[in-house]
């Protein structure tokens, strides 16, 4: 049984984690900034009891982050994993209409979120057998893609986690800590629209079997949902 902690798990990507954490047999403590809204969380919190453990957490409040590492603790001593899953998207984002405040927060919660996260539960990672930080990146990060414009904010702050894993895989590997950024493929979510041509089952699947097959050479990789590298 691994122990896991997941961020944005109430729907999307995170609630599908969830579920196939929980099926395969993992402890999970799954966070969101709302439990008491998360109905599918809590049907599958009826459904395995001894297993979820629900918690409330905004990944940009440092305090509330603090709180869910305390919580945690109290719940078990190491944590094998950690899924940095929780982010933003600001569709009516172009030039023009840009605001500070909405600049800042995608950075809080896509990148500085993750990073303080991390830090406040290493304590429990060092503990873990194999422990694997498995940061939720995308595409959109990727410098060498990023030829077309928009989206300002999130294609800055997924490439910010990004720098942000690289300087972690470099500080952890001494502590046995797998750290790797992850594009999860085009998923139909509410994030990734109608159109996008993966399902959530389909993606969440190939990330845990990547999960399943890192190496501590593989930390500090882009990787894409089925394993193969993808460009910075």
């Amino acid at each position: 049984m691994r122990y896991v902690f997941l961020t944005g798990a109430n729907r999307g990507l995170g609630l599908e984690f969830a579920r196939q954490l929980l099926e395969r047999g993992d402890w999970v403590f799954a966070t969101c900034r709302h439990p008491e809204r998360a109905e599918a969380l809590r049907a599958l919190q009826q459904r395995f009891p001894q297993r979820l453990h629900v918690a409330a957490l905004d990944v940009s409040d440092e305090q509330a982050i603090a709180r869910a590492a305390t919580e945690v603790a109290a719940q078990t001593e190491r944590l094998d994993v950690l899924i940095n899953n929780a982010g933003v998207l600001y569709r009516d984002e172009h030039l023009g209409n840009l605001r500070q405040s909405q600049l800042m927060h995608a950075f809080a919660v896509n990148a500085v979120g993750p990073l303080l996260l991390t830090q406040a539960l290493l304590p429990l990672l060092q503990k873990g057998q194999r422990p694997v930080v498995f940061n939720l990146s995308t595409q959109m990060g990727s410098l060498t893609r990023k030829t077309y414009g928009g989206y300002y904010s999130y294609s800055a702050s997924k490439a910010a986690l990004n720098m942000f894993g690289r300087a972690l895989a470099a500080d952890l590997r001494s502590d046995g800590v797998i750290v790797v950024l992850v594009h999860p493929g085009w998923v139909r979510t509410d994030m990734g629209g109608a159109q996008a041509t993966l399902d959530p089952p389909t993606s969440v699947a190939g990330m845990l079997a990547l999960l399943e097959r890192l190496k501590p050479e593989d930390s500090g990789r882009f990787l894409t949902w089925e394993g193969k590298e993808h460009p910075w």
